[in-house]
């Protein structure tokens, strides 16, 4: 019960965090959407669903669940944007070590996106 309500808030938070990314620009919506599927699969049926049908996001989550691949552009765009938010918060840190662990989080976290398989763009 316990596990299942912090994943529940894991992805309640990380959803409210990708639809926000849809508006702020350095903010990354397909890492958030991407938590809010796997916390919502594990969670809540209705939630999951729900977010499977949604209209902004439905076409990346189910190229995931069925491909376990992400379009080119849009892993491209992810790429972007993390980028350009981890190093505006990099810029803007005044401890060295604070800095140091968001280069090593970024560096991760494009390594894995790189390691996604891609789709061709469709047109």
């Amino acid at each position: 019960m316990i596990k299942r309500s912090l994943l529940l808030v894991t992805g309640l938070v990380s959803l409210l965090l990708g639809i926000a990314g849809v508006f702020l620009p350095l903010l990354p919506t397909v890492p958030f959407v991407l938590l809010s599927a796997f916390c919502f699969a594990r969670s809540s049926e209705r939630l999951h669903s729900w977010l499977l049908a949604h209209p902004w996001f439905s076409d990346a989550l189910n190229n995931w669940e069925q491909k376990k691949a992400i379009r080119k552009g849009l892993k491209r765009k992810a790429m972007l944007l993390s980028s350009l938010s981890f190093m505006v918060s990099i810029a803007v840190v005044p401890l060295l070590w604070v800095k140091i662990m968001l280069g090593c989080m970024l560096l991760a976290l494009l390594v894995y996106l790189r390691s996604i398989p891609e789709l061709d763009d469709e047109h």
